[in-house]
């Protein structure tokens, strides 16, 4: 059963102001804090039992006041502790000064700390909420555990990771787990910090829903529970031509490779028919590989218009191994001009590196028609002025894209963000790294254009086969080739 505080994804200025009104609206803020701690106690006790002793790192502000929460019940079930401070605690206040207040024990500073064998590490220092660089006292601490190989349990977020971009501010501990509250922040699900994260426990510290929805953005997690209903169901009317015609451009005689894979995956996907495109010098390449694709010549604009008068061909994949630029460039204008829906990557999407306004004026006027699929090279011929700002995330880089081009733009990577034009985005988290292989971006190009001929809107066709990708690389497993993520491409009835 889907919850949404599985897949929700706030910044830590939106859970800020959920923490602002949950106390506004008459919850014990202190309430909250002691929850937090007891929830990272018991994670700490569950997965540590043969801990020597639990060193808790505080530091100042709220992150802190959890940790002496947990300190504190740590304590009262027997575990040996040592509490570490970072500034002053005399100095805490609010919430944090009465957690502090309530914890019967001694407290050290922080450079004070030794690792020692048999440690395990509870990092409450600064959380999600950290947007600057560490301070070097906070840096020596996480070098010297590190150099001890010792385990961390996170609160919140690990302590030098970005809560709102991921990015590692300085230097940050490698978690084994992070036990965070209410909800994922970004930092937990975009690069480096989700590799620094470890296991997310998210623990419901008791604030409504009603609350958390007040302040909820358009950012979650990509998982099915979000775009099943948009799913094709088959029925016993159902033929070749209600499932989709999907066309995919092929490059010249040496450069075929990638188109087929992207026909052969929307093929697999789910389009009822495939149509390889091939120059006039590529076809007998392209027909000794292909047998339930078809195969068609196009060189000329009268191929090209005679193509476009048939109305079930409604789709399209352009830029994989594509090569010829000007003939891009002209092929997505004739396509836009005739209402097409256009998947575009790799070489369809360079070819517009000089003018990309030209493009998105293309597709400006219409619903969403047409899907981005770049990796971070290839956005930042689209998207320069993006790409440089430093100050956004992986996620906000993505949504002002799709906003400005009016498609849903799948910004690939190993935290691939799928954003729509409305502000709607998904991090995607299932892929395996054995997806970084030759062709796997093709593929995923011929599942998005197999998803929107089936009838899916943009935005879920395209979260839907980033999904659907990454499901199969994990079945298909180490050593994958392109050939392999399309034959381990599971079923649309089987997804759960």
């Amino acid at each position: 059963m889907h919850r949404e505080i599985d897949t929700l994804i706030l910044t830590p200025d939106d859970m800020g102001r959920i923490d602002h009104d949950a106390a506004a609206s008459g919850l014990s803020s202190y309430g909250l804090m002691e929850r937090a701690g007891q929830a990272v106690a018991a994670a700490a006790l569950r997965r540590f039992p043969g801990a020597l002793r639990f060193a808790v790192l505080c530091g100042p502000g709220n992150n802190g006041g959890d940790g002496y929460v947990a300190a504190r019940a740590l304590q009262e079930a027997g575990a040996a502790i040592a509490v570490y401070a970072f500034g002053d605690p005399a100095t805490l206040k609010g919430d944090a000064a009465e957690a502090f207040g309530c914890f019967k024990g001694p407290v050290f500073a922080l450079a004070d700390y030794a690792p020692r064998v048999g440690d395990v590490v509870i990092d409450a220092l600064f959380g999600a909420g950290l947007s600057r660089d560490l301070p070097e006292t906070v840096i020596r601490t996480i070098n010297a555990v590190r150099e001890k190989v010792l385990p961390v349990l996170a609160v919140d977020l690990p302590s030098g990771i970005d809560g709102r971009t991921g990015q590692v501010r300085g230097r940050a501990f490698e978690a084994v787990a992070t036990v965070t509250f209410m909800c994922r922040k970004p930092g937990h699900v975009l690069l480096p910090g989700r590799m620094l994260a470890g296991d997310v426990e998210i623990f419901d510290i008791g604030i409504p829903g009603r609350v958390l929805a007040r302040h909820a953005g358009h950012s979650r997690v990509n998982t099915p529970a979000l775009w099943r209903v948009a799913l094709p169901t088959e029925t016993s009317a159902t033929h070749k031509y209600v499932r989709g015609h999907l066309a995919v451009f092929s490059g010249g005689a040496t450069a075929t490779g990638a188109a087929r894979l992207s026909a052969l995956a929307g093929l697999r996907a789910g389009a009822g028919l495939v149509t390889l495109l091939s120059p006039r010098d590529a076809l007998a390449t392209n027909a000794a590989h292909l047998t339930s694709v078809m195969l068609k010549p196009l060189d000329s604009e009268d191929d090209l218009a005679a193509l476009l008068e048939d109305a079930r061909l409604k789709t399209f994949v352009l830029g994989p191994g594509f090569g010829h630029m000007d003939k891009a460039r002209h092929y997505v204008r004739r396509l836009a001009e005739t209402g097409r829906q256009l998947v575009l990557d790799a070489d369809g999407i360079t070819a517009f590196r000089d003018d990309p306004g030209s493009l998105f004026q293309l597709f400006a006027a219409s619903d969403t028609r047409l899907v981005l699929t770049p990796h971070d090279g290839e956005f930042a011929r689209l998207f320069p002025d993006l790409a440089a700002d430093k100050g956004l995330s992986k996620i906000e880089r993505a949504q002002k894209a799709a906003a400005r081009s009016n498609a849903a733009l799948v910004l690939k990577g190993a935290d691939t963000v799928i954003a729509a034009p409305d502000g709607r985005a998904l991090v995607n988290d299932n892929a395996s790294p054995w997806l970084a292989t030759a062709g796997s971006g093709d593929v995923l190009a011929g599942i998005i254009g197999a998803h929107l001929t089936q009838g899916m809107p943009a935005f879920e066709a395209a979260a839907s086969a980033v999904w659907r990708h990454g499901e199969a690389g994990r079945a298909a497993g180490e050593g994958l080739t392109a050939e392999d993520i399309v034959n381990a491409l599971s079923g649309l009835s089987e997804i759960g």
